[in-house]
């Protein structure tokens, strides 16, 4: 039987999105200047005609290719083109290293080096995994996903990983698990945070999930992005992805993955209840105290900063695959 796929409406075509070359051919040698910690000032000094910024930019994205993954056919695609792979190195959220958008050359510092991953607590098999291990225990895709800011920005990006519903499989968790929670990596010499008005914060970053949240089809670990390893400022070497929800809610640099049995406590719903609830689902109809959540500034495909107002859609458009989850 032959099957006949009859694209959507609000499906693009794949000559609008940003050929594979132009992201790749980068300079070897800058990635090893970086990777050796040589400051940007000193790049010029290897012939590069570009600015200093701009070189060590595209050295900490021009990471190794991830040779072995797959296409997922069901996030293959979304209304909006992908965003140029250089303004999402550069546009960055990542509060261990500032509050400020400009944090990528600050997260170099990051340790990724004989990374690992912890999985405990009410699990059948616990156990601590290193990158290889993730890599060669459960299989690679790729799926294009819409990313939506709680600051009413958003970005289409195109996460490898695997599915955390996998992960749950592998661990078995026990009936008494009722949550997940993620911990980010922490050390007060490299991720030193935006130290301002909020005081003390509870670090490491830590977030959490429902078992069934966690289980959902779209919830995702990313091990990659754009073709290739994770950068250091995408919350490099892994990182979650939860398209419908707000994007605080993806822990970058994970170091360990507890099932328990009470909702945990979370970094921002910690540190500002009243602005950022445990779920956080992207809404439109529900605003943030100081700012409206119905429209998005849509981050688009050119190098430069620029967007285009959409309306925010709710649960971020992917209300068929997770609205069933919160009805009442």
């Amino acid at each position: 039987m032959t099957f006949i796929r009859i694209p959507k409406s609000w499906e693009v075509s794949e000559n609008e999105i940003t050929s594979e070359t132009i992201y790749f051919n980068r300079r070897r040698f800058l990635k090893t200047l970086v990777g050796a910690g040589i400051g940007a000032s000193l790049i010029p000094l290897a012939g590069c005609q570009k600015s200093s910024s701009e070189a060590a930019l595209e050295a900490s994205l021009d990471l190794p290719k991830i040779s072995s993954f797959h296409t997922n056919p069901a996030f293959a695609k979304v209304d909006r083109p992908i965003c140029d792979r250089k303004l999402a190195g550069r546009y960055n959220n990542f509060y261990e290293y500032g509050s400020t958008k400009n944090i990528w050359l600050k997260a170099q510092k990051l340790p990724t080096e004989n990374w690992q991953v912890e999985v405990t607590g009410l699990v059948k098999n616990p156990r601590t995994y290193d990158l290889d291990d993730l890599k060669k225990t459960f299989p690679l895709e790729q799926r294009i996903y819409r990313f939506r800011c709680v600051e009413a920005w958003s970005m289409v990006l195109p996460w490898i990983g695997f599915p955390m519903k996998s992960l749950i499989e592998a661990v078995e968790p026990t009936s008494a698990a009722k949550f997940a929670r993620f911990t980010s990596f922490y050390d007060s010499d490299v991720t030193k945070g935006p130290g301002f008005h909020l005081g003390s914060l509870p670090w490491p970053y830590t977030e959490g999930l429902r078992i069934e949240e966690m289980a959902n089809e779209l919830a995702f670990f990313a091990v990659g992005i754009y073709g290739r390893e994770l950068p250091k400022q995408h919350g490099a070497p892994i990182r979650m992805v939860l398209p419908w929800k707000y994007g605080f809610k993806g822990a970058k640099s994970i170091v360990k993955i507890e099932f328990i049995d009470t909702q945990p406590a979370t970094f921002w719903n910690t540190v500002v209840p009243n602005e950022y609830d445990f779920e956080a689902n992207v809404n439109p109809t529900k605003p943030h105290p100081r700012w409206s959540q119905a429209t998005e500034k849509s981050i688009g495909k050119g190098p430069g900063l620029s967007w285009e107002l959409k309306e925010t859609l709710p649960y971020n458009g992917y209300g068929e695959y997770v609205a069933s989850l919160y009805r009442v």
